[in-house]
Order: structure tokens, then C-alpha cells, then sequence
């Protein structure tokens, strides 16, 4: 979605930026107030390639992919970067798998993914300042606290451009 597209105001974008762990993923991600909730729109290049997961691993790909509750991409530990964006976002302290947070996955096309969801868990001024993460795994949506979606491969700050 070009800019030109997005509405002056009810909006925000976070710019997604690889770590260590996957350094040629980059991305956007808008969100725009619409009636009764939020439409999120992301596009990402520099996926990791799939692999399937076996009885002792996880799979790469699809990836998990969350609004944390802290506004910080600082890499910190290269084993273990963005740490500092905290949990997931979860105003109304509900179970991993209903918080706000919680995204659809992403899937890969040769490293590429887009795609678009609505949401009725918070509008635009809710998340300013909030981190956009992308995990290596699927999140499952049982686990707690977090859905066992891996190491975190990029991030991203919400903010009004």
C-alpha cells in the first residue's frame, strides 16, 4: 500500500528491521483506524527459507508474528535479540491465543509474504510506541505465555510517520 493510499491521520506504520538472526529481512507494517477496529496491512522480504521440523526441532517458517508490549528493537544478546520488546501485547490479560498481540502467522513465497487482517482488539493510539516482532516458528496459540513461536528474527517500533 503506497502512502498515498493510507488516510492523513489514524494511522502508523512500523518498519521492520532484521537482527543477527535473518540480517536481509525488512518489511512495513500499517495500521489504519476503520470502523469498529483496526486493519493491519504487512509486507516482508528476506524470509529465512522453510524447513520442516522434526521430533527434536522446530520448523522455520511460518512465522510467528506478534505486537509486543515494549517499544524497544535493541538487539541486546545476538542469540537472543529483541528481548527487550517484552511479551506480547495483552491489555485485557487474556490467554495466549486471544491477546491482542497475537497476529496471524506469515507465510513465505521464496522469502516474500504479504498480507492483510482486521482487528477489534485495539485501535491506532492504542499501540503507538508498541514493537512489531517476526519469530522463526509458528506460533501455536496454546502455549503460555507466548505460543513457543522462537527466536526473534526482526522488529519493528509503531509510530506516526
Amino acid at each position: 500500500m503506497r502512502h498515498s493510499q493510507m488516510p492523513s491521520e489514524n494511522y502508523a506504520t512500523a518498519i521492520l528491521k532484521g537482527g543477527p538472526l535473518a540480517p536481509n529481512l525488512k518489511g512495513v507494517v500499517y495500521f489504519v483506524d476503520v470502523p469498529y477496529g483496526t486493519e493491519v496491512f504487512v509486507k516482508v522480504t528476506g524470509l529465512p527459507r522453510f524447513k520442516p521440523g522434526t521430533k527434536d526441532t522446530q520448523p522455520i517458517g511460518p512465522f510467528g508474528f506478534h505486537l509486543h508490549s515494549e517499544g524497544c528493537c535493541e538487539i541486546g544478546d545476538p542469540n537472543n535479540p529483541f528481548s527487550c520488546a517484552k511479551g506480547h501485547y495483552n491489555p485485557t490479560n487474556q490467554p495466549h491465543g486471544n491477546h491482542a498481540g497475537d497476529f496471524p502467522v506469515l507465510f513465505s513465497n521464496d522469502g516474500f509474504a504479504k498480507m492483510s487482517f482486521f482487528t477489534n482488539k485495539f485501535k491506532v493510539s492504542d499501540i503507538i510506541g508498541k514493537s512489531v516482532v517476526i519469530h522463526e516458528n509458528p506460533d501455536d496459540y496454546r502455549t503460555q505465555p507466548s505460543g513457543n513461536s522462537g527466536k526473534r528474527l526482526a522488529c519493528g517500533i509503531v509510530s506516526i510517520q
